[in-house]
Protein backbone atom coordinates (compact mmCIF):
# COMPACT_ATOMS: atom_id res chain seq x y z
CA UNK A 1 0.00 0.00 0.00
CA UNK A 2 1.02 3.30 -0.76
CA UNK A 3 3.11 5.60 2.13
CA UNK A 4 1.29 8.47 1.57
CA UNK A 5 -2.34 6.53 2.20
CA UNK A 6 -1.21 6.14 6.00
CA UNK A 7 -0.09 9.71 5.94
CA UNK A 8 -3.49 10.50 4.61
CA UNK A 9 -4.85 7.90 7.53
CA UNK A 10 -3.30 9.59 10.45
CA UNK A 11 -4.14 13.31 8.94
CA UNK A 12 -7.70 12.51 9.41
CA UNK A 13 -7.20 11.03 12.58
CA UNK A 14 -5.94 14.42 13.57
CA UNK A 15 -8.38 16.16 12.38
CA UNK A 16 -10.83 14.20 14.68
CA UNK A 17 -8.23 14.46 17.21
CA UNK A 18 -8.64 18.25 16.89
CA UNK A 19 -12.62 18.70 16.62
CA UNK A 20 -12.76 16.79 20.55
CA UNK A 21 -9.81 19.13 22.19
CA UNK A 22 -6.63 16.87 21.52
CA UNK A 23 -3.37 17.23 20.36
CA UNK A 24 -2.31 13.88 21.22
CA UNK A 25 -3.49 10.14 21.39
CA UNK A 26 -1.88 6.97 22.10
CA UNK A 27 -2.75 3.85 20.25
CA UNK A 28 -2.69 0.29 21.70
CA UNK A 29 -4.95 -1.67 19.00
CA UNK A 30 -2.60 -3.76 16.93
CA UNK A 31 -4.68 -3.26 13.64
CA UNK A 32 -5.04 0.54 14.41
CA UNK A 33 -1.59 0.51 14.25
CA UNK A 34 -1.50 -1.10 10.92
CA UNK A 35 -3.89 0.99 9.99
CA UNK A 36 -1.95 4.14 10.18
CA UNK A 37 1.42 3.21 10.02
CA UNK A 38 1.95 -0.43 7.78
CA UNK A 39 3.41 -1.87 10.84
CA UNK A 40 1.47 -5.13 12.61
CA UNK A 41 2.73 -7.41 15.16
CA UNK A 42 0.51 -8.69 18.18
CA UNK A 43 2.33 -7.66 21.38
CA UNK A 44 0.02 -10.16 23.57
CA UNK A 45 1.48 -9.09 27.18
CA UNK A 46 4.15 -7.11 26.11
CA UNK A 47 3.82 -3.22 25.43
CA UNK A 48 3.14 -1.93 22.22
CA UNK A 49 1.78 1.77 20.74
CA UNK A 50 1.64 4.72 18.91
CA UNK A 51 2.53 8.13 19.73
CA UNK A 52 0.20 10.10 17.24
CA UNK A 53 0.45 13.66 18.20
CA UNK A 54 0.50 17.38 16.40
CA UNK A 55 3.87 18.16 15.17
CA UNK A 56 3.89 22.01 16.70
CA UNK A 57 6.21 23.28 13.06
CA UNK A 58 3.57 22.95 10.50
CA UNK A 59 0.81 21.07 12.23
CA UNK A 60 1.22 17.62 10.65
CA UNK A 61 0.96 14.55 12.37
CA UNK A 62 4.29 13.55 14.48
CA UNK A 63 4.64 9.94 14.75
CA UNK A 64 6.34 7.80 17.67
CA UNK A 65 6.10 3.75 17.88
CA UNK A 66 6.98 2.18 20.81
CA UNK A 67 8.16 -1.55 20.47
CA UNK A 68 9.56 -4.48 22.48
CA UNK A 69 13.10 -5.51 20.03
CA UNK A 70 11.26 -8.90 20.28
CA UNK A 71 8.79 -7.60 17.84
CA UNK A 72 9.28 -7.56 14.00
CA UNK A 73 11.87 -4.72 13.01
CA UNK A 74 9.84 -1.67 12.06
CA UNK A 75 11.99 1.20 10.33
CA UNK A 76 9.91 3.47 8.48
CA UNK A 77 6.31 3.00 10.30
CA UNK A 78 6.97 5.70 12.48
CA UNK A 79 8.93 9.22 12.29
CA UNK A 80 10.62 7.84 15.50
CA UNK A 81 10.92 3.68 16.79
CA UNK A 82 11.28 3.53 20.10
CA UNK A 83 12.84 -0.16 21.23
CA UNK A 84 13.05 -1.19 24.46
CA UNK A 85 13.95 -4.79 26.00
CA UNK A 86 11.58 -6.82 28.65
CA UNK A 87 13.61 -5.05 31.40
CA UNK A 88 12.70 -1.90 30.25
CA UNK A 89 9.82 0.53 31.50
CA UNK A 90 7.66 1.09 28.98
CA UNK A 91 5.51 3.75 30.67
CA UNK A 92 8.39 5.81 31.54
CA UNK A 93 9.13 5.96 28.01
CA UNK A 94 5.89 6.86 26.88
CA UNK A 95 5.61 9.79 29.67
CA UNK A 96 9.07 10.94 28.67
CA UNK A 97 7.68 11.43 25.01
CA UNK A 98 4.12 12.98 25.92
CA UNK A 99 3.70 16.63 26.53
CA UNK A 100 2.45 16.61 29.94
CA UNK A 101 0.72 19.60 30.26
CA UNK A 102 -1.45 18.44 27.82
CA UNK A 103 -4.56 15.99 27.96
CA UNK A 104 -3.59 12.88 26.44
CA UNK A 105 -6.18 10.25 24.16
CA UNK A 106 -6.24 6.80 24.83
CA UNK A 107 -7.95 4.13 23.18
CA UNK A 108 -10.24 1.66 24.19
CA UNK A 109 -7.74 -1.23 23.78
CA UNK A 110 -5.49 0.27 26.21
CA UNK A 111 -5.23 -2.16 29.00
CA UNK A 112 -5.30 -1.39 32.80
CA UNK A 113 -1.98 -2.53 33.51
CA UNK A 114 -0.37 0.28 31.32
CA UNK A 115 -3.24 3.53 32.15
CA UNK A 116 -2.84 3.20 35.52
CA UNK A 117 0.60 3.38 35.49
CA UNK A 118 0.63 6.23 33.15
CA UNK A 119 -2.14 8.52 34.98
CA UNK A 120 0.06 7.69 38.21
CA UNK A 121 3.33 8.61 36.46
CA UNK A 122 1.38 12.23 35.56
CA UNK A 123 2.02 11.54 31.71
CA UNK A 124 -0.35 14.18 30.79
CA UNK A 125 -2.66 17.02 32.22
CA UNK A 126 -5.66 14.02 32.11
CA UNK A 127 -6.61 11.13 30.13
CA UNK A 128 -9.54 10.71 28.09
CA UNK A 129 -11.16 8.20 26.01
CA UNK A 130 -10.42 8.77 22.02
CA UNK A 131 -11.13 5.97 20.06
CA UNK A 132 -13.67 7.44 18.45
CA UNK A 133 -10.90 9.70 16.55
CA UNK A 134 -9.38 6.60 14.96
CA UNK A 135 -12.92 4.32 14.63
CA UNK A 136 -14.49 7.35 12.31
CA UNK A 137 -11.20 7.17 10.10
CA UNK A 138 -11.47 3.34 9.97
CA UNK A 139 -15.18 3.50 9.04
CA UNK A 140 -14.97 5.46 5.63
CA UNK A 141 -13.02 2.75 3.61
CA UNK A 142 -10.75 4.08 1.07
CA UNK A 143 -10.90 2.55 -2.71
CA UNK A 144 -8.16 0.07 -1.71
CA UNK A 145 -9.84 -1.11 1.47
CA UNK A 146 -13.15 -1.34 -0.26
CA UNK A 147 -11.91 -3.49 -3.05
CA UNK A 148 -10.14 -5.99 0.20
CA UNK A 149 -14.11 -6.18 1.43
CA UNK A 150 -15.47 -7.07 -2.06
CA UNK A 151 -12.71 -9.82 -2.57
CA UNK A 152 -13.46 -11.13 0.74
CA UNK A 153 -16.92 -11.33 -0.06
CA UNK A 154 -16.77 -12.76 -2.93
CA UNK A 155 -14.51 -15.98 -1.42
CA UNK A 156 -17.61 -15.77 1.04
CA UNK A 157 -19.73 -16.06 -1.35
CA UNK A 158 -18.44 -19.20 -3.19
CA UNK A 159 -18.14 -20.97 0.61
CA UNK A 160 -21.46 -20.85 0.78
CA UNK A 161 -22.11 -22.79 -1.90
CA UNK A 162 -19.96 -25.43 -0.47
CA UNK A 163 -21.78 -25.13 2.75
CA UNK A 164 -24.97 -25.88 0.60
CA UNK A 165 -23.48 -29.05 -0.40
CA UNK A 166 -22.50 -30.25 3.19
CA UNK A 167 -25.54 -30.75 4.55
CA UNK A 168 -27.03 -34.09 3.97
CA UNK A 169 -28.98 -36.15 6.80
CA UNK A 170 -26.84 -37.38 10.10
CA UNK A 171 -24.47 -34.66 9.44
CA UNK A 172 -23.60 -32.95 12.33
CA UNK A 173 -23.46 -29.13 12.93
CA UNK A 174 -19.62 -28.94 14.77
CA UNK A 175 -18.66 -31.26 11.47
CA UNK A 176 -19.32 -28.86 9.15
CA UNK A 177 -18.09 -25.78 10.74
CA UNK A 178 -14.97 -27.17 11.62
CA UNK A 179 -14.77 -28.07 7.29
CA UNK A 180 -14.82 -24.68 6.28
CA UNK A 181 -11.55 -23.09 7.32
CA UNK A 182 -10.34 -25.55 4.42
CA UNK A 183 -12.66 -24.54 2.22
CA UNK A 184 -11.77 -20.71 2.66
CA UNK A 185 -8.13 -21.43 2.81
CA UNK A 186 -8.70 -23.61 -0.77
CA UNK A 187 -10.71 -20.38 -2.07
CA UNK A 188 -7.99 -18.00 -1.09
CA UNK A 189 -8.70 -16.71 2.67
CA UNK A 190 -6.27 -16.49 5.27
CA UNK A 191 -8.99 -17.41 8.07
CA UNK A 192 -12.31 -17.05 9.77
CA UNK A 193 -13.57 -13.45 10.71
CA UNK A 194 -15.42 -14.93 13.26
CA UNK A 195 -16.21 -18.52 14.71
CA UNK A 196 -18.74 -19.87 12.06
CA UNK A 197 -22.56 -20.05 12.91
CA UNK A 198 -23.78 -23.38 11.89
CA UNK A 199 -27.25 -24.26 13.40
CA UNK A 200 -29.92 -26.98 12.66
CA UNK A 201 -33.44 -26.88 12.98
CA UNK A 202 -34.45 -25.01 16.41
CA UNK A 203 -30.91 -24.28 17.12
CA UNK A 204 -31.48 -21.41 14.34
CA UNK A 205 -33.85 -19.75 17.13
CA UNK A 206 -30.62 -18.96 19.00
CA UNK A 207 -29.21 -15.93 17.09
CA UNK A 208 -25.25 -17.02 18.35
CA UNK A 209 -25.85 -20.42 18.75
CA UNK A 210 -22.45 -22.58 18.50
CA UNK A 211 -22.29 -25.51 16.68
CA UNK A 212 -22.55 -28.89 18.29
CA UNK A 213 -22.98 -32.45 17.76
CA UNK A 214 -26.73 -31.97 16.86
CA UNK A 215 -27.15 -34.04 14.17
CA UNK A 216 -28.91 -32.71 10.50
CA UNK A 217 -32.78 -34.17 10.76
CA UNK A 218 -34.56 -34.30 6.90
CA UNK A 219 -36.84 -31.44 7.25
CA UNK A 220 -34.59 -29.08 9.17
CA UNK A 221 -34.03 -25.56 8.26
CA UNK A 222 -30.15 -24.80 8.57
CA UNK A 223 -28.50 -21.33 9.01
CA UNK A 224 -25.08 -20.26 8.35
CA UNK A 225 -23.80 -16.93 9.51
CA UNK A 226 -20.09 -16.95 8.52
CA UNK A 227 -17.35 -14.94 7.31
CA UNK A 228 -13.48 -15.27 6.05
CA UNK A 229 -11.16 -12.98 6.59
CA UNK A 230 -8.77 -11.82 3.30
CA UNK A 231 -5.35 -9.80 2.88
CA UNK A 232 -6.75 -8.15 6.59
CA UNK A 233 -10.09 -7.40 5.97
CA UNK A 234 -13.54 -9.71 6.75
CA UNK A 235 -16.64 -10.73 4.97
CA UNK A 236 -19.58 -11.75 6.67
CA UNK A 237 -23.15 -13.46 5.48
CA UNK A 238 -26.24 -15.50 6.46
CA UNK A 239 -28.08 -17.58 4.48
CA UNK A 240 -30.95 -19.85 5.90
CA UNK A 241 -32.13 -22.92 3.60
CA UNK A 242 -34.50 -25.53 3.98
CA UNK A 243 -34.09 -29.57 3.71
CA UNK A 244 -37.58 -30.02 2.39
CA UNK A 245 -40.54 -28.39 1.20
CA UNK A 246 -41.49 -25.02 3.57
CA UNK A 247 -44.83 -25.08 5.66
CA UNK A 248 -46.75 -22.26 4.89
CA UNK A 249 -45.04 -20.33 8.43
CA UNK A 250 -42.09 -21.27 7.39
CA UNK A 251 -42.08 -19.80 4.21
CA UNK A 252 -44.21 -16.93 5.65
CA UNK A 253 -41.02 -16.55 8.42
CA UNK A 254 -38.76 -16.95 5.45
CA UNK A 255 -40.37 -14.38 3.19
CA UNK A 256 -41.00 -12.02 5.85
CA UNK A 257 -37.15 -11.62 6.91
CA UNK A 258 -36.40 -11.46 3.08
CA UNK A 259 -38.23 -8.69 2.34
CA UNK A 260 -37.06 -6.57 5.20
CA UNK A 261 -33.54 -7.12 4.03
CA UNK A 262 -34.41 -6.04 0.54
CA UNK A 263 -36.67 -3.23 1.84
CA UNK A 264 -33.51 -1.69 4.20
CA UNK A 265 -31.12 -2.28 1.50
CA UNK A 266 -33.10 -0.17 -1.00
CA UNK A 267 -33.25 2.96 1.31
CA UNK A 268 -29.18 2.95 2.23
CA UNK A 269 -28.04 6.10 0.44
CA UNK A 270 -25.79 9.15 1.93
CA UNK A 271 -28.03 11.34 4.55
CA UNK A 272 -30.29 8.58 5.01
CA UNK A 273 -29.60 7.64 9.30
CA UNK A 274 -28.47 4.04 10.60
CA UNK A 275 -31.70 4.20 12.41
CA UNK A 276 -33.81 5.02 9.62
CA UNK A 277 -32.36 2.01 7.74
CA UNK A 278 -32.85 -0.11 11.44
CA UNK A 279 -36.25 1.07 11.33
CA UNK A 280 -36.93 0.26 7.69
CA UNK A 281 -36.74 -3.56 7.87
CA UNK A 282 -38.35 -3.53 11.92
CA UNK A 283 -41.46 -1.96 10.23
CA UNK A 284 -41.74 -5.20 7.40
CA UNK A 285 -41.45 -7.77 10.33
CA UNK A 286 -43.51 -5.91 12.40
CA UNK A 287 -46.06 -5.82 10.28
CA UNK A 288 -45.98 -8.78 9.69
CA UNK A 289 -46.63 -9.81 13.36
CA UNK A 290 -43.31 -10.89 14.15
CA UNK A 291 -41.71 -7.90 15.57
CA UNK A 292 -40.99 -9.69 19.24
CA UNK A 293 -38.84 -12.22 17.24
CA UNK A 294 -36.52 -9.48 16.09
CA UNK A 295 -34.25 -9.40 19.03
CA UNK A 296 -30.93 -7.51 18.25
CA UNK A 297 -29.87 -4.65 16.12
CA UNK A 298 -30.13 -4.67 12.03
CA UNK A 299 -26.19 -4.28 11.61
CA UNK A 300 -22.81 -3.53 12.58
CA UNK A 301 -19.96 -2.09 10.68
CA UNK A 302 -17.18 -4.33 9.07
CA UNK A 303 -13.66 -4.10 7.98
CA UNK A 304 -10.23 -4.93 9.69
CA UNK A 305 -12.60 -6.40 12.20
CA UNK A 306 -16.00 -8.31 11.94
CA UNK A 307 -17.12 -6.13 14.66
CA UNK A 308 -16.72 -2.42 14.51
CA UNK A 309 -18.13 0.53 15.65
CA UNK A 310 -20.80 2.23 14.60
CA UNK A 311 -24.03 0.10 14.53
CA UNK A 312 -27.30 -0.29 12.45
CA UNK A 313 -29.40 0.33 15.23
CA UNK A 314 -32.18 2.75 16.82
CA UNK A 315 -29.84 4.78 18.96
CA UNK A 316 -27.62 5.26 15.65
CA UNK A 317 -29.03 8.82 14.28
CA UNK A 318 -25.98 9.68 12.36
CA UNK A 319 -26.18 9.88 8.41
CA UNK A 320 -24.12 7.23 6.44
CA UNK A 321 -21.72 8.38 4.29
CA UNK A 322 -20.09 7.25 0.88
CA UNK A 323 -17.17 4.74 1.70
CA UNK A 324 -18.89 2.87 4.79
CA UNK A 325 -19.50 -0.58 4.82
CA UNK A 326 -22.28 -2.42 6.93
CA UNK A 327 -24.37 -5.45 7.72
CA UNK A 328 -28.04 -6.10 6.71
CA UNK A 329 -29.47 -8.16 8.67
CA UNK A 330 -32.83 -9.08 9.81
CA UNK A 331 -33.92 -12.15 11.20
CA UNK A 332 -37.19 -13.43 13.03
CA UNK A 333 -36.48 -16.31 16.08
CA UNK A 334 -39.26 -17.89 17.52
CA UNK A 335 -37.78 -20.31 20.66
CA UNK A 336 -38.17 -23.75 19.98
CA UNK A 337 -39.44 -23.91 16.53
CA UNK A 338 -38.02 -21.18 13.82
CA UNK A 339 -34.90 -19.11 13.32
CA UNK A 340 -34.50 -17.04 10.03
CA UNK A 341 -31.74 -14.74 9.04
CA UNK A 342 -30.41 -13.50 5.91
CA UNK A 343 -27.29 -11.23 5.78
CA UNK A 344 -25.45 -9.37 3.06
CA UNK A 345 -22.43 -6.26 3.36
CA UNK A 346 -23.21 -3.28 1.93
CA UNK A 347 -21.23 -0.44 0.84
CA UNK A 348 -22.49 2.79 0.69
CA UNK A 349 -21.79 4.94 -2.58
CA UNK A 350 -22.46 8.22 -3.96
CA UNK A 351 -26.03 7.78 -4.39
CA UNK A 352 -26.93 4.56 -3.09
CA UNK A 353 -25.33 1.58 -2.30
CA UNK A 354 -23.64 -1.35 -3.41
CA UNK A 355 -24.49 -4.83 -1.86
CA UNK A 356 -21.59 -7.14 -1.89
CA UNK A 357 -23.00 -10.35 -1.40
CA UNK A 358 -24.42 -12.56 -4.28
CA UNK A 359 -25.44 -15.73 -2.97
CA UNK A 360 -29.28 -15.57 -3.49
CA UNK A 361 -32.07 -14.77 -1.44
CA UNK A 362 -34.72 -16.83 -2.44
CA UNK A 363 -36.11 -20.16 -0.96
CA UNK A 364 -33.77 -22.78 -2.04
CA UNK A 365 -34.79 -26.49 -0.54
CA UNK A 366 -31.37 -28.54 -0.38
CA UNK A 367 -31.47 -32.03 -2.13
CA UNK A 368 -30.67 -34.44 0.32
CA UNK A 369 -30.20 -37.59 -1.82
Amino acid sequence: MAPNIYSQRRARVLENLEAIGLEQMLVSDPLSIWYLTGYYTEPFERFLALLLRVRQSDGAAETMLFRNRLFPDATGAADKIVSFDDIDDPVSLVTSACNVGLALGVDKGLAARWLLPLMDAHAASVFRLASSAVDDARSVKDESELELMRAASRVNDEAMSWLAAQVRVGATEREIAEGLLGEYRRLGADDHSFSPIVSFGANAADPHHEPDDTPLRRGDMVLFDVGCKRQGYCSDMTRTFFTAEPTARQLEVYETVRRANEAAEAIVRPGVTFAEIDLTARRVIEGAGYGEYFTHRLGHQIGLEDHEPGDVSASHDEPVRPGQCFSIEPGIYIPGEIGVRIEDLVIVSEDGCEVINHYPHEVRVLDLA
